[in-house]
């Protein structure tokens, strides 16, 4: 991504959210490689106007753009709040990734490169 640019100082991991009933977890890796590990399931084929088809297929394309690995998983009952928390943690676990270090402004790999 070139709005991190050489990603020194970057934290590069991440999210866990409670909402209700719900409990979303987020991690993902800025590392350079896209992958995503989904495990969320809707009863509904709609949440409010959006299908919840579109939900996998939002994040996928955000780890293929954003070559980063990507894993979500949800669990829950009520289905609006499932989607909320992991929205939420998603903000959350990119937040956090993307934070520099001031006190460490190397590169978070044991490779040398991103």
């Amino acid at each position: 991504m070139k709005v991190l640019g050489d990603k020194r100082g970057i934290e590069r991991y991440s999210f866990t959210l409670p909402m209700d009933d719900c409990l979303a977890q987020v991690a993902l890796d800025f590392g350079g490689r896209n992958w995503i590990v989904w495990d969320a399931e809707f009863r509904r084929e709609k949440i409010g106007d959006m299908p919840t088809e579109m939900f996998f297929h939002f994040f996928k394309s955000f780890s293929d753009a954003a070559k980063c690995n990507l894993n979500i998983k949800a669990e829950g009952d009520n289905e609006h709040h499932k989607i909320e928390s992991i929205f939420k943690a998603f903000a959350k676990a990119i937040k956090k990734a993307v934070r520099r270090d001031a006190d460490n402004m190397q590169l978070p790999s044991t490779k040398g490169v991103l």
